[in-house]
């Protein structure tokens, strides 16, 4: 696809993820949930092929990382310890004019002092805006719609919605959802301090606090992150395999975090899947392993087919920095608004296995008997290890595999032969071979179907496909990113022979049926 094309490319995506399966909105039928979607049967196999890439390049490929799944309820205090409960916010600002809520810091911005002008949609919006802050003293021209007059202040973030600078005070919002765990129902509890609160005419804050009380002995968070439990079960892991540092910890899974502004389809949403390994190092060697995880993680982004001139690295700024961060680099892909961030990978320090030996009283050390003690010359050492961080996000990696492998090219004079299609890499495609006889009879049906079991056998998922012209099932699997079609036909009955169609340029051969399975499990194994 061109330049040209890209402006729109969002909304083909987000039109071919419903149209063929891939991606639906939550709860439709009943008008939808902001920002949850439902993963259908190719998206389904798309997100999980890509999961099975990741887990097999972490895990299965390597002797230094082994894969835990924990529970995706923690005790509380887990997300004290990390620092999550008391700094996981975001600055939360409302728009006094259209009452948008927004992030602070994903608003447009302005120089203090500059104009400010504001939309409103139609001209009976911008008539009531108007009047509205005539009353509160401010005097704005209308022109339509537009309401001219207004200045940045000295914070200089407008409105993304109507760029009106008339905003609340920014309060902190807290991005992860709590729920209860127990038997008893906690709002009973809450009715009666309210209730009590209000009779002893406390206040706003004193309220609030014994409110917070009352569901403090019930309240349980849903993980913001997966990587908490790595750290917690660090001992755990490391001496029921007796592993080396330096080793890793790897999980895949579930996090939620009630994002104030949701964007850009599955880019970000409350729910979604990550990608995470906490490597842990000795003292002071985590620049070193940096390096090391940024070069492998961008060999496995390319590995899947990921376009090389899409990728790249950004390394933040000291005053993106965590506190206790010594380097931080992600990877962003150059989604259809630009580039954002697809992965990042963090030098953490000691500060995650530290905090939480303060915060449970245990100790969480590793012992090296060849390390030398700095302290006193003699073998055998007892230290916190460092950590590196890569953290990938599995949801936007499907975005930019969906982004990068969508294309279309043009027909002939007659607009003959266009076509939309998914250039898949084969090991990421929902389906790796389609079966296709070529009419519903003459005993084609029959000797399909076997074909499409030997696929199943080979551990190969495979789609029996009889619906529609030929043509039209072509475009139908061009659509999905299918690899390869196999046509059996009439020569098929006579020759044991099928017809193989290679999705990416069309071209088509004779195979033996016998060679089907053998032909597209060896490109199963090719890398780009």
């Amino acid at each position: 696809m061109d330049d040209s094309q890209k402006p729109d490319l969002m909304d083909k995506i987000v039109s071919l993820c419903k149209r063929r399966g891939f991606v639906f909105q939550s709860s439709e039928i009943y008008g939808g949930l902001r920002s949850a979607y439902d993963y259908g049967p190719m998206g389904a196999e798309l997100k999980r092929n890509l999961m099975s890439e990741w887990w097999r390049f972490m895990v299965h490929s390597r002797e230094d990382v082994v894969g835990i799944d924990a529970s995706i309820i923690m005790r509380p205090e887990v997300w004290q310890s990390s620092g999550h409960l008391a700094n996981f916010s975001d600055p939360l600002v409302d728009c006094k004019v259209c009452g948008e809520r927004f992030r602070a810091d994903k608003a447009p911005r302005k120089a203090e002092g500059e104009d400010a002008p504001m939309s409103l949609g139609d001209k009976g919006r911008a008539k009531a805006a108007q009047e509205k802050l005539t009353e509160a003293g401010i005097k704005l021209h209308r022109d339509g719609s537009t309401l001219t007059g207004a200045k940045a202040g000295a914070a200089g973030y407008v409105c993304p919605n109507c760029g009106s600078p008339f905003l609340s005070d920014e309060r902190r919002f807290n991005l992860m959802f709590r729920t209860s765990l127990g038997p008893v129902d906690p709002i009973g509890d809450v009715v009666d301090i309210v209730r009590k609160a209000m009779a002893e005419g406390a206040d706003d804050k004193a309220l609030r606090a014994k409110v917070e009380g009352a569901l403090a002995s019930s309240s349980v968070y849903l993980r913001p992150e997966t990587a908490q439990a790595m750290f917690v079960q660090f001992l755990n892991v490391q001496q029921s395999l007796s592993l080396k540092v330096p080793f890793g910890i790897a999980q895949m899974g579930k996090s939620f975090r009630n994002e104030v502004t949701a964007e850009h389809f599955i880019f970000r949403s409350c729910e979604f899947e990550q990608m995470e390994c906490e490597y842990f190092v000795p003292p002071f060697e985590g620049p070193k392993y940096l390096d090391y995880w940024m070069n492998e993680r961008m060999k496995w982004w390319k590995s899947i087919g990921i376009k090389v001139d899409n990728l790249r690295f950004r390394k933040h700024d000291d005053d993106e920095l965590a506190h206790y961060s010594d380097g931080c680099y992600d990877v962003e892909y150059k989604f259809p608004w630009g580039w954002d961030e697809l992965e990042g990978i963090a030098s953490r320090t000691d500060f995650d296995l530290k905090a939480h030996a303060a915060g449970s009283g245990k100790k969480l050390t590793y012992f090296d008997p060849e390390a030398v003690d700095p302290e006193t010359g003699k073998p055998g050492r007892h230290y916190v290890p460092h950590v590196v961080e890569p953290a990938a996000g599995a949801t936007r990696g499907v975005l930019a595999a969906l982004c990068d492998a969508y294309d279309e090219e043009p027909g002939d004079a007659d607009g003959k032969g266009a076509r939309t299609v998914l250039r898949l890499h084969p090991r990421l495609s929902p389906i790796k071979v389609g079966v296709l006889p070529l009419v519903k009879k003459d005993g084609m049906p029959e000797v399909a179907r076997k074909v499409v079991e030997a696929f199943f056998g080979a551990g190969v998922n495979a789609k029996y496909d009889e619906q529609h012209a030929i043509g039209r099932r072509y475009a139908r699997h061009d659509e999905v990113g299918t690899p390869y079609c196999l046509t059996v036909d009439t020569q098929t009955l006579q020759d044991e022979t099928v017809t193989i169609r290679y999705r990416d340029d069309r071209r088509q051969e004779r195979i033996k049926i016998a060679d089907a399975v053998d032909t597209v499990r060896k490109a199963l194994t090719e890398t780009p």
